[in-house]
């Protein structure tokens, strides 16, 4: 994964494209209805019943939008909510707390959606040794939140993006030569360019799994769309050499069995694609 650092410059570019987009050159229809020195209240309302997600990031948003912005925090991140629960509560400049609404909203309710779906599988998994990763199927421009939602629930993130970790997939390998290929250019481009970049390689079938054990410096095996019995075999041919990875069809109803064959992770890319916005809203108090 990527540095604190640059993980922190994302959630800033998120929140600064956003809120470009949402409010242009200006609320108006705040602008037209509603002093500038007006003063207001709004909590955050919980609608649904999951994990909660986003409360850190909302207070990142109302700090942007107008430093002067209070919160009184009643959840935390990852905490199960129910219908009626309420997060927060926002007080200041009532024009500002309209302004920064509807992306706190949007992002919360996806936040929160990915971190119940997470907690599913963590709680799946609950008893193995087997870890859930999230994947690169994000939405485009809020990866980060995404990827955040999923450490909230206990999963854990895969690569961030395509310059963070080597995955040589199939493509890459067949368009290299062979695996073979793939892992020694690999290991040279990252020599040559003084990277310090972890390698997996993924794996169709057990004929492959033996050719990657045959090269140096793989760090996770990816055993992809393999059923219950190859996966365990390959565990079996890879043991302490390198980390295993399952991937293809991981859903609630198969997660457990993969953890059984004694992988060390899996990952899903239902977390983040395949998911329905937990309802929240933000009202206003008196």
């Amino acid at each position: 994964m990527i540095s604190e650092e640059q993980f922190q410059k994302e959630l800033q570019i998120i929140i600064a494209n956003a809120i470009r987009e949402d409010v242009g050159d200006g609320d108006h229809s705040s602008l037209a209805c509603i002093p500038t020195s007006a003063k207001g209240k709004a909590k955050l309302l919980v609608k649904d019943e999951g994990v909660i997600a986003g409360i850190e990031f909302a207070k990142m948003v109302f700090k942007y939008v107008d430093p002067e912005l209070e919160i009184e925090q009643f959840i935390n991140d990852g905490a199960s909510v129910k219908y009626g629960d309420v997060a927060f509560h926002v007080s200041g400049s009532s024009q500002s707390i309209l302004k920064a609404e509807r992306l706190v909203l949007n992002a919360m309710q996806r936040m929160s959606a990915i971190a119940t779906k997470t907690k599913v599988f963590v709680d799946i998994l609950d008893g193995t040794k087997t870890k859930i990763l999230d994947t690169r199927k994000t939405t485009p421009g809020i990866r980060a939140l995404e990827k955040w939602a999923v450490k909230i629930a206990g999963g854990e993130n895969h690569r961030f993006a395509l310059y963070d970790m080597i995955m040589l997939k199939d493509n890459h390998n067949d368009f290299a030569g062979g695996i073979t290929k793939a892992i020694e250019k690999t290991n040279k481009y990252l020599k040559e360019n003084n990277l310090d970049l972890k390698i997996i390689v993924e794996a169709r079938n057990l004929n492959e799994v033996a050719e990657i054990l045959e090269n140096e410096g793989v760090y996770r095996i990816l055993l992809d769309n393999f059923n219950f019995e190859d996966t365990k075999k390959a565990v079996q041919m890879i043991g302490t050499k390198c980390l295993t990875e399952s991937s293809g069809g991981i859903n609630e109803k198969t997660v457990r069995q993969y953890a059984e064959c004694g992988v060390n992770y899996v990952s899903s890319g239902a977390l983040t694609h395949s998911i329905y916005n937990m309802d929240l809203s933000l009202k206003a108090i008196d």
